[in-house]
């Protein structure tokens, strides 16, 4: 928002105070100032000259020979080559010894042998930007008013004599982008009264139509929930010219090219209440009324800059009943667009849903000064008399008869806001000692209303323009900022502290990430976002889950969010592949995103996963020993250690045969808890036809549910002595069915042995035509010890001798001879 200094005297008195002051306070007082830019960029010495002759150059064709008057006793002859040079005119003349943008001094001289006393100036040659200047007069000399007095200075008449502070606001902060915004703000910081217009008594002075605007004009809300509030007036007897030169140069003090009288109004009283307003041609509406209403799927409308939108059902419009005339709060359609012809207007004025205009504005992809405004909540109580303000300025400055009356629509009003706020609670935020009587002096510096609440409490009244402050906190901020943050003691902080600490599941999953990366593993970090037939080949844990899909993808890579690790993985397996890096050992902990919902009513489980994959060899080839693949009980091995470090007891592996893994190579890990056993994850060589599919070799996948994992996780690392008392290991070896899982037979032996075995170990496995058809033999070693005495030889004998017979009655075991 571009503040002028001038414009901005008009409503606060900053009398005593430079821009830059000005600014200063504003940034200390949390509204940072970004630059002060002086509209003046070195201009001296130049007035407002009347072209009283022109004549053609004697010996040149492209100049003219001009007499000015510039109210300084004696008429100049001037030598200019602009082309739009005429008499009768008025224009910026640089009198000898003036100096322009530049350094450059004007100075007496000869053109082709004629005598030129001065220059006659252009816009850009005064440090305008031309730009903002209309389209016709951004080509040779400016050309004054000819109202504009002989003799003045140029700085005056085009109010270069001024300064511009360029706020940078955040977005709380939409009150400020408006004039009257930032008088209120300048006003709270100096402790200075605001000065409003008086739109009513223009419009009084103004005189009326004749006629009422209900009998000539209605208005419609349909779209209830996006539009609250409509109002509109009708004005009639318009002539569509050129603006006043005061108001173009405000509106190009705040960046904003000046257009027509019509246009340049409603944008002027844009900056000044912060209130976008529009202007249609009332003769091309159907008998004057409107309705707002969401746009039909495929509706079209060309817009103002003469492109055709189509539009969508959640798109806000403005239509006359039989056809839109405007996109809501974003552009107005070129089938109203006032033109010089137009001599009745309907001015409209409205509080559109922020929400709904900032949807459509980027979507559409046109914001404007109007949409920034609306996107950000404009002061609903600033629609009536910005409307009024608009229909004076028009009625003075266009030769338009105001109707009587306002035809509006009002589908919601807005509700006041009244804080209270506690003085203690005020202090002990601040760390300060105010007294409510002095929090009640910045209350009123705020223009803020407010009563006694209580001992030591203000109930205050928060105006509708602030809607930025809705609790005591922010009531507690306004105090701060104006009582001045440098005012504030310095004071020490006081109260109870903790360390700070990694919670358990952030300290788990750091020990796993450096046991992984210990154990040779690198890790990797992939997309939430994946395909949707990422998952069809490889489902992963959660095979039933229903993909997620984004509203508005990047791309159709990245369309849904992911139900599984692992398709990623395998992408970066391929990538490195891809590339001759053929031994790959990745891990992942990531969230998959799960729902049974086909139609998403709710949010979904984020599921903490842990994902490892691996292929290709163990080790490299050396010349003391061979290269050897990976297989099913290096990731299976990997993952064992971790469960131990974390001290997780109740660990089970079983056979399973899910979708996309080998039927014979794969294994559900089960984990014991107080509702029984739960399956949190799988383990296993990927199907041949994946690996096939995505050209690989042998690969095992690991995907795992960190959650119960991290519940059953021990607490702390607990350390024993070493034992005094010496073991006594005895191994066996047992034939079984070759289907007999051994991790259950590991059971029932620790079971049988209890406290007195120390550890179990399968040391060979072993089939053969000597065993007969589906039969293996199981070699366990077996540790026994006591911690506080010897063991007897008996005692051990007979222990064993039980687990032996339990292998034999629930396995069918017999002792390998």
């Amino acid at each position: 928002m571009n503040v002028s200094y001038q414009w901005l005297s008009e409503y606060v008195d900053v009398s005593g105070f430079t821009a830059e002051e000005l600014a200063e306070k504003l940034t200390r007082s949390g509204i940072e100032v970004d630059i002060v830019e002086d509209r003046n960029k070195g201009v001296t010495n130049v007035v407002v000259g009347y072209v009283k002759s022109r004549e053609k150059h004697p010996d040149a064709d492209k100049l003219s020979v001009c007499i000015i008057d510039a109210g300084q006793g004696e008429d100049l002859q001037i030598v200019c080559g602009a082309k739009n040079i005429d008499a009768g005119q008025k224009v910026p003349v640089a009198m000898i010894g003036a100096v322009l943008p530049g350094g450059l001094q004007i100075k007496r001289a000869k053109l082709r042998g004629v005598e030129s006393q001065g220059m006659i100036c252009s816009a850009k040659e005064l440090g305008l930007n031309d730009k903002l200047l209309p389209k016709e007069i951004q080509e040779g000399i400016l050309v004054l008013p000819q109202e504009t007095e002989v003799g003045s200075s140029v700085l005056d008449v085009l109010a270069i004599n001024d300064k511009v502070l360029e706020l940078d606001l955040t977005p709380n902060r939409s009150d400020c982008l408006s004039m009257l915004g930032a008088a209120y703000e300048i006003a709270a910081i100096l402790g200075r009264s605001v000065k409003l217009p008086d739109a009513e008594a223009a419009l009084q002075q103004a005189g009326s139509a004749g006629v009422k605007a209900a009998d000539r004009i209605s208005v419609k809300i349909t779209a209830t929930e996006q539009c609250s509030h409509y109002a509109a007036r009708l004005i009639e007897g318009v002539r569509v010219g050129t603006s006043p030169l005061w108001m173009q140069n405000r509106l190009m003090a705040a960046g904003i090219r000046p257009i027509n009288n019509i246009v340049d109004i409603t944008n002027f009283v844009m900056l000044e209440y912060g209130q976008p307003l529009h202007a249609f041609d009332a003769e091309q509406l159907n008998n004057g009324h409107i309705d707002v209403r969401l746009a039909e799927a495929g509706e079209k409308l060309v817009t103002l800059d003469d492109v055709e939108r189509t539009l969508e059902p959640h798109m806000l419009l403005v239509t006359d009943g039989t056809k839109p005339v405007a996109i809501a709060g974003v552009m107005g359609g070129a089938n109203s667009e006032v033109t010089n012809d137009t001599t009745r207007i309907l001015l409209e004025s409205a509080k559109f849903a922020g929400s709904s205009v900032r949807r459509t504005s980027r979507q559409l992809g046109l914001r404007s000064e109007a949409s920034l405004r609306f996107e950000k909540e404009v002061n609903p109580e600033a629609v009536l008399p910005a409307l009024n303000r608009a229909a004076a300025l028009i009625a003075e400055y266009a030769g338009g008869k105001v109707a009587d009356g306002i035809a509006q629509a009002i589908a919601g009003s807005h509700k006041p806001v009244s804080i209270e706020l506690a003085a203690d609670r005020v202090n002990n935020y601040l760390g300060t000692a105010l007294s409510l009587d002095e929090m009640g002096q910045i209350i009123e510096r705020l223009h803020f209303t407010f009563e006694p609440a209580g001992e030591g409490k203000l109930l205050v009244h928060v105006p509708s323009r602030r809607g930025d402050i809705t609790r005591d906190v922010d009531l507690i901020e306004e105090v701060a900022r104006l009582f001045g943050y440098d005012n504030i003691p310095t004071t020490l902080m006081t109260g109870v502290t903790t360390p700070g600490s990694l919670s358990k599941e952030q300290s788990i999953r750091r020990i796993a990430r450096n046991l992984l990366t210990q154990s040779g593993l690198h890790e990797v970090i992939t997309y939430s976002f994946t395909h949707p037939d990422q998952t069809v080949s490889l489902p992963g844990l959660y095979s039933a889950a229903k993909p997620i899909s984004l509203a508005m993808p990047m791309s159709e890579d990245r369309s849904q969010l992911r139900t599984s690790l692992l398709p990623h993985l395998l992408e970066v397996v391929s990538y490195n592949r891809n590339r001759t890096m053929d031994d790959v050992a990745i891990f992942e902990i990531g969230k998959a995103f799960i729902t049974d919902e086909s139609a998403l009513t709710a949010l979904p489980q984020e599921k903490l996963l842990l994902s490892i994959a691996m292929t290709g060899k163990r080790r490299g080839a050396h010349w003391a020993q061979k290269s050897e693949a990976v297989d099913f009980y290096d990731i299976k091995g990997i993952f064992d250690r971790l469960i131990s470090y974390l001290g997780v007891k109740g660990l089970t592996y079983t056979s399973a045969s899910p979708d996309g893994f080998h039927p014979g190579r794969t294994a559900e890990l089960l984990l014991a808890t107080s509702e029984g056993s739960k399956v949190i994850g799988r383990v296993g060589q990927l199907h041949p036809t994946v690996q096939q599919q995505r050209d690989l070799d042998d690969t095992y996948v690991l995907e795992v549910e960190l959650s119960p994992i991290l519940e059953a996780a021990g607490d702390a690392i607990v350390y024993k002595l070493l034992p005094r008392y010496p073991s006594v290991g005895r191994d066996l070896a047992v034939v079984v069915n070759a289907s007999v899982p051994v991790g259950l037979m590991e059971q029932s032996i620790a079971e049988v042995a209890g406290d007195l075995l120390e550890s179990i170990q399968v040391f060979d496995i072993y089939t053969g035509e000597r065993l007969g058809a589906n039969r293996k033999s199981v070699a366990i070693a077996l540790v026994y010890r006591h911690a506080e005495r010897t063991l007897l030889d008996e005692e051990v004998t007979e222990l064993h001798a039980k687990v032996v017979q339990t292998l034999e009655q629930q396995y069918e075991a017999e002792l390998r001879k």
